[in-house]
């Protein structure tokens, strides 16, 4: 016989005795809700959806280039293609859509540099959130000093450090 205490499977259910009516249940991991179970309870993600579809319109557009650029024309035809563009657009925007882009990244930069302010203006030391070191009094003992407060170095302390001859 079976006991009351018993659990049938520790995956699936958890029984306690009839007299205190309480169950705990688990799902068990071999069981898979009812769908496809790739996104779980909730279904498909809009950004899944769009992604796949995004992929699969890609390859195809890439197919229909490459047979608009490269097959004949007689091909073509004798499968009942007959209206297409130009072919000189084969090449035509590619190459518009690369310049575009280099001219665009060219046009950023120089945005950029007109935008910086030259090496020899006092800004690119100092501005407005700048901090100058704070003199303290030093102790003597090691364990009694307090952290000093953040502050910047200064340009003739970083030209010492950098320029000068350690030897």
């Amino acid at each position: 016989m079976e006991d009351h205490y018993s659990v049938s499977s520790p995956r699936r259910v958890l029984s306690f005795s009839k007299r205190k009516r309480g169950t705990v249940s688990f799902q068990d991991p071999d069981d898979k809700p009812s769908g496809f179970g790739v996104s779980g309870e909730h279904g498909l993600k809009t950004s899944e959806v769009y992604g796949f579809v995004g992929s699969i319109t890609t390859i195809v557009a890439t197919v229909i280039f490459l047979i608009w650029a490269y097959v004949p024309e007689p091909c073509l035809h004798s499968i009942g293609i007959f209206y297409y563009p130009n072919r000189y657009w084969a090449l035509a925007i590619p190459t518009y859509a690369m310049v575009t882009v280099v001219l665009t990244l060219m046009f950023y930069i120089g945005l950029n540099f007109f935008s910086t302010p030259p090496a020899t203006s006092i800004s690119t030391i100092y501005d407005e959130f700048s901090r100058e070191p704070v003199n303290s009094v030093r102790s003597t003992n090691v364990d009694e000093q307090p952290i000093e407060p953040i502050s910047d170095i200064g340009i003739d302390k970083i030209n010492t450090l950098m320029f000068t001859d350690i030897k």
